[in-house]
């Protein structure tokens, strides 16, 4: 037996290996079997744990490092399965842990990963670029190395990893390549789609005049679909005495994980007033019985060929409009330059219709909830009105000369 400070052996019957008991550097006590029942093999190893408490009393052996040392050398499903609970924690939804998780695997598998410090940059671009030779898109392959990069800096800040692996990693920019670029709608061909929906069918599960204001209230709002759907009765204020309502839509279900107000104008108010008195009022009621994500997109597709089609319908007795018509973009699901109106076209409308209306760029991505400004600017830049034209119009009048008698300001 020996003093507290130098630990002691015992056993709990004959047969069982020796126990180890000493007390570790913060003082606490320690019961550890030595898995050995030769005595002398098992005081080496006391002696040795002794030894390790003792250099980190001293300060020679760095506690903090020494976790991270450990954590990052855990199996790479292990940490995983934390990572998964934190994503249910924060308040993440189903579909996105399981994507985040599945595109986090998928590196993994090839640049063969079985723990999380086998993670490095090179294996990482190396992915990407064979995620580009399969001809994936830059805006998908971006989402993927976001999951995998929000994965490490997770790690760091959990104290997994001392530094972040892919801190050098670098997402691909441009949107050159996308596969799927949308559309927003014209305010005439909004006019349009809402006229022939609201004497439309019931369609998949929403009757004509629920499907008038799901699509208002997402032009309007700017919320996604994923969002729309979150969205329960109680989360519509109208105001009165001349205040904005607004739709309320909670961080659990946005994007950014932040609680998103979003006003509203008084037609769309008096609308959804209406609306609200044919819904029952029980807690926790949804605003829309929105159909599933695969069918969101065909209603609306649907409505827009009536809309299409009873526009077509008023030329018939004009050959020669009735061909300009059929051969025009307007109210078509696809246009000639192969961009595609579909459900998430409804929030491109929101910010198209901003800009074009002149609003400035900071109020935009406020209420896109963009997370920089270049994003706003990349996506919705083109479409402020007379920018370009109006600045180089006002270069005559700087460039020309003062007239007689008129003095510059740097002469006065």
């Amino acid at each position: 037996m020996r003093s507290k400070g130098s630990g002691t052996l015992f056993k709990r019957n004959e047969r069982a290996p020796w126990i180890a008991s000493w007390y570790d550097h913060l003082g606490k006590r320690h019961n550890k079997s030595t898995k050995t029942t030769d005595k002398a093999t098992a005081d080496r190893i006391l002696r040795n744990w002794v030894a390790q408490d003792a250099l980190r009393r001293s300060g020679v052996i760095d506690v903090a490092e020494e976790r991270v040392a450990n954590e990052s050398k855990r199996k790479l499903e292990e940490v995983l399965a934390d990572y998964e609970s934190q994503l249910d924690v924060a308040g993440r939804d189903e579909k996105y842990v399981s994507t985040t998780l599945s595109y986090i695997r998928s590196a993994a598998t090839h640049a063969h990963w079985s723990r999380i410090s086998d993670i490095n940059a090179d294996s990482v671009q190396r992915w990407a670029g064979h995620l580009k030779s399969d001809r994936m898109s830059t805006c998908t392959i971006r989402g993927r190395l976001t999951a995998v990069k929000g994965f490490t800096r997770w790690l760091v800040k959990q104290g997994k990893l001392k530094s972040d692996p892919l801190a050098t990693v670098s997402k691909p920019t441009g949107q050159s390549d996308r596969r799927h670029v949308r559309r927003m709608l014209l305010p005439e061909e909004w006019a349009r789609l809402r006229d022939a929906t609201q004497s439309g069918p019931v369609r998949y599960g929403m009757d004509a005049r629920a499907r008038v204001i799901l699509y208002a209230t997402a032009i309007q709002t700017g919320l996604r679909a994923s969002e729309l759907r979150s969205l329960i009765i109680g989360n519509v204020v109208l105001c009165s005495s001349g205040k904005p309502s607004y739709v309320l839509c909670k961080g659990w279900s946005t994007k950014n994980g932040k609680d998103a107000r979003q006003y509203i104008n008084q037609d769309l108010a008096d609308e959804l007033r209406v609306y609200l008195s044919t819904r029952l009022h029980k807690p926790g009621t949804s605003l829309f019985d929105m159909p599933g994500e695969d069918h969101q997109a065909t209603m609306l597709r649907e409505d827009l060929d009536d809309a299409r089609k009873a526009w077509l319908e008023e030329a018939k007795d004009d050959p020669e409009e009735l061909k300009r018509r059929a051969g025009s973009d307007f109210l078509a699901v696809t246009n000639h330059a192969g961009e595609v109106l579909d459900f998430h076209s409804l929030r491109h409308t929101c910010g198209a219709w901003l800009a074009q209306a002149g609003c400035h760029p900071k109020t935009i991505q406020t209420i896109m909830r963009h997370s920089t400004i270049n994003l706003t600017m990349n996506t919705y830049g083109h479409l402020f009105p007379g920018q370009e034209a109006d600045a180089v119009a006002k270069l005559p009048a700087m460039m020309s000369p003062p007239a007689s008698g008129e003095v510059k300001n740097d002469e006065a």
